[in-house]
């Protein structure tokens, strides 16, 4: 493959149009084309000549990669955009000029530390579960863990057609109507934590995302966002 050549899928996430993974999904649904003809197999080699479109729109490489760090308040969907009319993150990001997309995503009411991207080879690397990267949540739940509880997280439990990594949770606090444990899990499963609890017999009072491999959201105030800095970066193995 000649150097200023690469494969169509690295191309488009590159381009910024999303994660490597997803662009391959793209092109199979026919959304793609190059030089007026539509692509549904990945792997086709790209260089500087051809005209790359993803639903009608040319796509282009940009030099600047942009990585963020968002306090996501509760209310708000981790998508791009909504069908409803629904608030998203994108609403708390509006004064970037980049296009960029959320890393993995937090529910509805769920809080806390959400990372936004137009680099697709950094959503690859915070999301593909071979990198075993740390997600760590604080959550209020209505009783105590226990032993049982300790081992079960440790275990896994049954999702989505296969048991999850070994998790770990443990108490921070408690009184007589909840008590707040933290949690640290490397997968992504829908809702994972809050149904890992469940299958325990815990209800969820609420839900924080505190901790992603080495970043901190520490003081970062609710609803606002800031650059990740070249150090944040390469905690976590990524180098930009």
């Amino acid at each position: 493959m000649k150097e200023e050549e690469m494969r169509l899928q690295k191309y488009m996430a590159a381009c910024n149009v999303a994660s490597r993974r997803k662009c391959e999904e793209m092109i199979a649904d026919g959304r793609v084309s190059v030089d007026g003809e539509t692509i549904t197999q990945p792997g086709m080699k790209i260089g500087v000549n051809n005209v790359v479109k993803v639903d009608d729109r040319t796509v282009s490489l940009s030099n600047k990669k942009v990585y963020i760090i968002l306090n996501k308040p509760e209310g708000y969907l981790s998508t791009v955009t909504d069908d409803f009319g629904r608030k998203t993150v994108m609403d708390l990001v509006k004064d970037t000029s980049e296009r960029l997309y959320p890393v993995g995503r937090l529910d509805k009411d769920t809080t806390g530390l959400l990372l936004l991207t137009n680099d697709g080879d950094f959503h690859y690397h915070m999301t593909h579960p071979s990198h075993e990267i740390d997600k760590e949540y604080i959550a209020g739940i209505n009783g105590r863990i226990n032993s049982d509880t300790i081992k079960a997280f440790n275990k896994g439990f049954f999702m989505d057609g296969s048991i999850t990594a070994p998790a770990k949770i443990s108490e921070m606090s408690f009184n007589e109507k909840f008590s707040v444990v933290k949690i640290v899990i490397h997968e992504g499963k829908k809702r994972q934590v809050k149904r890992m609890l469940k299958e325990c017999g815990f209800n969820t009072l609420f839900l924080q995302r505190t901790r992603i491999g080495d970043i901190m959201l520490g003081d970062l105030p609710v609803g606002k966002w800031r650059y990740l800095s070249s150090k944040e970066l390469k905690s976590i193995g990524f180098n930009v």
